[in-house]
């Protein structure tokens, strides 16, 4: 499996032999090969962190199983945060089928309750009621249409035969390429600016972090993150609450990763392109639900609603129900995906110049984990305990794997919106 991952990512195929794989298979149960492909992208992450290094790095199949849910393991002074799901985010039955709903930003949720024409403080057995009046794909459009965000429930056959499954079949795991020539900038310590939330993209810059990057990330004042979301996704990394970034952070980068559907921020001078006309030589990642090409291209979209959309919640459920997969490893696996294509692309910058381009998308990492052999469910549950550490009042799964034979650490806890928005002199 790592092969086909570090393949897909352009890694030298010589760098693989320092990489140790250790641990039973699998440690997830799921039809899908989800224990191998999860560890794969971790393992990507540490080769790329420590290319042409020589190095040994390693990664227990048990460490990549909390890794890649993190968030459930997460503690403040000992206590959980609770479920990060909203109780309307959810599969719900409809006139035809199912469908599946995001609602755990509060705007979400309210775009939901207009469209079901509910009033603000409807609860979960009035908005089930409601959407069980409608057909599944006329709500999906309504909702996306109203700001909300949910995707209807359909079998791997019934995606491949849409345009946009065509699409986001089509995608490759991540997509590398030149936007323009640059001098290759001198080595120092790296800075990201980091414009994501949710999980892929705060999970690619924290990993980022966790290798020596000095990462900002900038959150807008009108739409705060998830406390829960925001003290798993932030260790390591500096916080700021600013508007979209002025010049001076951009100039002073060396990556800008963002997180949001492709085109959203083009207004504001951050299209790939435009980066590279400005700013030549960074390194920009883009990470989005659908991908850049096809019908749904322009749509919000989360792991949960991915996996509706494609297939994966109907191959993962029961006769009377869809499933999900054991871990939202859609995000997380694209999140360490981002980061080593952010590796390679940053060490071939300083080899040889250019301004390097890598985007990925959840649904092309839907579409690779499907087109993989299928696997048994079943798999001992593991002991979290030796791959977690205290952090200030924070309890956290660790940084996955071990450079040297020595495990990684979180250089430093969350603290959300407590920097200013400057780099680092």
């Amino acid at each position: 499996m790592i092969e086909q991952v570090w393949a897909a990512l352009g890694g030298d195929p010589a760098e693989l032999p320092r990489l140790a794989t250790t641990g039973p298979v699998p440690t997830l149960s799921s039809r899908f090969p989800v224990t191998e492909f999860g560890t794969a992208t971790i393992g990507a992450a540490l080769l790329a962190a420590t290319a042409d290094t020589g190095r040994p790095v390693g990664i227990d199949t048990r460490q990549a199983a909390v890794a890649l849910r993190s968030e459930r393991y997460l503690r403040r002074d000992g206590a959980s945060p609770g479920n990060p799901f909203d109780p309307l985010s959810a599969f719900h039955p409809t006139a035809d089928g199912w469908l599946r709903l995001h609602a755990n930003y509060a705007w979400h949720a309210a775009a939901a309750r207009r469209v079901l024409d509910l009033a603000p403080a409807a609860g979960l057995e009035e908005v089930r009621a409601a959407i069980a009046g409608w057909r599944k794909v006329e709500l999906e459009t309504a909702l996306l249409e109203a700001g909300g965000v949910a995707a209807a429930t359909r079998t791997e056959e019934e995606w491949a035969a849409t345009e946009a499954g065509r699409a986001a079949r089509a995608l490759p795991l991540v997509e590398r390429r030149v936007l323009g020539e640059a001098p290759p900038r001198p080595a120092r310590r790296v800075r990201v600016l980091d414009l994501t939330r949710v999980i892929a993209g705060p999970v690619a810059t924290r990993v980022l972090a966790a290798h020596g990057a000095d990462v900002l990330r900038l959150d807008p004042p009108h739409r705060p993150e998830m406390p829960a979301q925001a003290w798993d996704t932030l260790p390591g990394k500096r916080s700021a609450i600013a508007e979209l970034p002025a010049e001076d952070l951009l100039a002073g980068a060396d990556v800008v990763v963002t997180g949001y559907r492709p085109g959203s921020l083009d207004r504001f001078g951050l299209a790939p392109e435009e980066l590279a006309a400005r700013h030549p030589g960074l390194v920009v990642v883009t990470l989005s639900a659908w991908g850049h090409t096809g019908p749904w291209a322009g749509r919000r979209g989360f792991d949960s609603l991915v996996q509706s959309a494609c297939g994966i919640g109907v191959t993962e459920g029961s006769p009377t129900a869809p499933g999900a997969l054991p871990a939202q490893v859609l995000d997380h696996a694209t999140g360490y995906l981002g980061a080593a294509g952010a590796l390679l692309a940053l060490a071939a910058q300083r080899r040889s110049g250019g301004t390097h381009h890598v985007r990925l998308a959840l649904a092309g990492t839907a579409a690779f984990l499907q087109a993989l052999p299928r696997t048994e469910p079943g798999a001992a549950e593991v002991d979290p305990a030796p791959y977690l550490e205290e952090l200030g009042p924070f309890t956290l799964a660790s940084p996955p794997g071990t450079v040297d034979g020595e495990p990684l650490h979180w250089p430093s806890p969350a603290d959300y919106g407590g920097a200013r928005p400057a780099w680092l002199p």
